[in-house]
């Protein structure tokens, strides 16, 4: 089974669309309940999707999403971590609370989760845990310092767990995209072309690709890019 937060989002959504024809049982955590439960409602599924109304920037709430996929699943196979927000400005414009923000969601939020999750599957003996981090997270691009420092902190976090984990068989996947048009552009205020950006669904499809590799294959790193440069 596998448990997709940020389930709403551009990425997320596209994944979860992805998963839904297939024999993957869903687990699906945002914080907007109502947008959960319109996503929910546009899959054609006949086996049950567990939606968890869930705030990871809170770790009760992510203890409490993963008490839920336990209690009805008994397990969790697999965790995606597609939640996100984005502040791009000058570096000396960025205020205290854009800092936090970004450090709270994308660094602490995804923190919270991969622990949870991966104390079940230390548990169990398997697993595998993704985090769609965005090519941000590996290489710098002026005007998002505390973007890039909230999401070279995820890739640091989650290549020290890894090694902690892979003895216990629970496998990361860092997957570092390119810009995808995504509602995560909605509010930025740069000139790029989203035309020549990723689709969702290019994404979600090499997410897809990961969790369909053999069980003794570690997928550890994924890169895409769009072939031409975003900014005109």
């Amino acid at each position: 089974m596998v448990v997709v937060v940020g389930a709403t989002g551009g990425i997320g959504s596209a994944l979860t669309r992805k998963l839904a024809p297939t024999e993957a049982r869903l687990v699906l955590a945002a914080r907007n309940s109502s947008a959960l439960q319109d996503l929910a409602a546009q899959l054609s599924v006949s086996k049950p999707v567990l939606t968890v109304p869930t705030d990871i920037t809170d770790r009760a709430s992510v203890a409490a999403l993963m008490e839920q996929t336990t209690a009805q699943f008994g397990k969790i196979d697999v965790l995606v971590n597609a939640a996100g927000a984005g502040i791009l400005k000058p570096y000396q414009t960025v205020e205290s609370a854009d800092l936090e923000a970004m450090l709270d969601l994308n660094l602490k939020g995804s923190f919270y989760t991969c622990q949870a999750a991966a104390e079940l599957m230390q548990q169990q003996k398997s697993g595998h845990i993704c985090n769609v981090v965005g090519i941000l997270g590996k290489h710098s691009m002026s005007m998002a310092s505390a973007y890039c420092a909230s999401k070279f902190g995820v890739v640091g976090f989650s290549k020290c767990m890894a090694e902690e984990l892979k003895r216990f068989g629970v496998k990361f996947t860092l997957f570092y995209f390119g810009g995808v048009d995504s509602p995560f552009w909605d509010n930025v205020q740069l000139k790029v072309d989203r035309k020549k950006m990723l689709s969702t669904e290019t994404a979600a499809n090499a997410v897809y690709y990961a969790l369909q590799a053999e069980p003794q294959a570690v997928p550890m790193e994924i890169n895409i890019q769009p072939d031409s440069h975003l900014f005109f």
